[in-house]
């Protein structure tokens, strides 16, 4: 039975995406990503065992190669190009899961969202959920037709440095930093060298993992206002959400999405970039 809270404009359970698996304008993109330190080969992985038709969605490769930082949102004509590639397009209703259970799948929800596109979800739970239900998985390359695609860039759902600089500065922000607390605090190293440890002044931390349940599904919206409340979390104020990458600030957005909370805009350089700059203020402690 697919769950009540089924939103394909957010998020949607296992069983939602099992009934719709046969629908012709259903596109599944595999989007698992790892932190350098973690030895693992996303697109191996997914080779080995996907679900069924999933395309996969290469995060560090469909990013901007003109930028220092890793995988920085992609101009349109690339994102376009590479989507029309992979058969992704207009009219189609996108379902983005990872590896990992709900970890990079928000991170192409939002950027899909960036582009315009509104008709996409992430597959609560992911690929884990998937397997341990004993749900089918292929190890076949899916079959591609090229699909035309509309992108109409929403610049209000992404910040760059000056923007957060001057949010952090005036105060007219609630920045949420997704991070581990230990990272926010400055007490545990980067994993990317040559970074600074700390967070931006006035940010608070609402670490990711704390809006999710232990199989890694993502807690329902009492649940997911609680623990912004819990973090301390100002959501009467428009919000930056800010991480390592980009990565996880993903999923701080798509809570924010599912409680009603839609003025959300993501610093995609966040502490790769904000880290890496001398002249920009630091914070440590909690």
């Amino acid at each position: 039975m697919a769950d009540m809270l089924d939103d394909p404009k957010t998020l949607v359970s296992t069983g939602w995406l099992a009934a719709h698996l046969k629908d012709p304008d259903l596109r599944i993109l595999d989007a698992s990503w790892h932190l350098p330190g973690d030895n693992r080969d996303a697109e191996a992985e997914y080779t080995a065992q996907h679900i069924p038709g999933a395309r996969f969605f290469d995060i560090d490769a469909i990013s901007d190669h003109r930028s220092d930082m890793p995988h920085m949102a992609p101009p349109v004509e690339k994102f376009m190009s590479r989507m029309r590639a992979m058969g992704v397009g207009d009219g189609h209703q996108v379902v983005v899961y990872d590896s990992t259970g709900l970890f990079s799948a928000a991170r192409v929800w939002w950027l899909f969202r960036l582009m315009g596109k509104t008709d996409v979800a992430v597959l609560d739970g992911g690929l884990p959920k998937w397997l341990a239900e004993d749900r089918p998985v292929e190890d076949m390359p899916p079959v591609i037709r090229d699909r035309h695609m509309t992108v109409s860039r929403q610049n209000l759902l992404v910040k760059d440095v000056t923007q957060v600089a001057r949010a952090a500065k005036l105060g007219d922000h609630t920045i949420l930093d997704a991070r581990a607390p230990t990272r926010f605090a400055g007490t545990a190293p980067e994993p990317r060298e040559g970074l600074r440890a700390g967070h931006i002044p006035g940010s608070t931390n609402v670490f990711y993992k704390t809006l999710l349940k232990a199989d890694g599904t993502m807690k329902e919206a009492p649940a997911l206002q609680k623990a912004f409340s819990d973090a301390g979390a100002d959501l009467t104020k428009p919000v930056i959400t800010t991480c390592g990458s980009g990565v996880t600030a993903a999923i701080l957005a798509l809570a924010l999405e599912r409680i009603g909370k839609t003025d959300h805009s993501l610093y995609d350089g966040s502490w790769s970039e904000w880290g890496m700059y001398d002249d920009l203020p630091i914070a440590t402690g909690n």
